[in-house]
């Protein structure tokens, strides 16, 4: 028999726990994203997964200018997961190449790699994924500051997902590996 857990059965991880768990070595990059449930709900996302950081950038809200708001989807979440503002995310994509990520535009483009491939797969090092606004998408700009873009493989009549979507999706795509590698297994 099937049976549904019970929220206190869950043995989730406090706020101070979190902290101080080994961290999925991911920062998730929101390029001009306006939407403040999306925001919260890739705020939940990362902390789902455990995201190292979540650098907000552009007219991407924060929790301190729109905390309601994200909280609403959020449910906690920004009290959890690390997060940045950079005015621009050209600014972030610079500030983590300087620091030795490899950075990943979510973007449908010329030479994408699609997923379900890794191109991070046994890559030393941290790694970074650029998500944009849901209208324009991630920037020109940024793009060609990143390493790749990756893709996902959609089929039906659109060709777009939204942000928060896209963002599980591709999240899971890194953390399965981490999970392989049994980086998330332990608390």
């Amino acid at each position: 028999m099937i049976r549904k857990l019970k929220t206190i059965e869950m043995q989730r991880l406090t706020v101070e726990e979190f902290h101080e768990a080994k961290k999925l070595p991911l920062v998730v990059v929101l390029d001009d994203v306006r939407s403040l449930y999306n925001v919260g709900s890739i705020f939940r996302t990362c902390d789902a997964f455990r995201v190292e950081a979540l650098w907000l950038c552009g007219i991407t809200a924060t929790p301190e200018q729109c905390l309601t708001e994200i909280h609403k989807t959020a449910l906690g979440a920004e009290e959890a997961v690390a997060w940045r503002y950079f005015p621009t995310a050209d600014d972030a994509v610079r500030e983590l190449k300087r620091q030795g990520y490899h950075v990943y535009a979510v973007e449908q483009a010329e030479g994408s790699i699609k997923l379900p491939s890794r191109p991070w797969d046994g890559g030393e090092g941290s790694h970074s994924i650029v998500l944009g606004n849901e209208v324009k998408g991630v920037h020109q700009s940024v793009i060609d500051l990143c390493d790749h873009c990756l893709e996902i493989p959609q089929f039906g009549t659109k060709h777009s997902m939204n942000v928060a979507v896209t963002a599980g999706i591709v999240i899971w795509e890194f953390a399965r590996e981490e999970m392989r590698n049994e980086v998330l297994v332990d608390k």
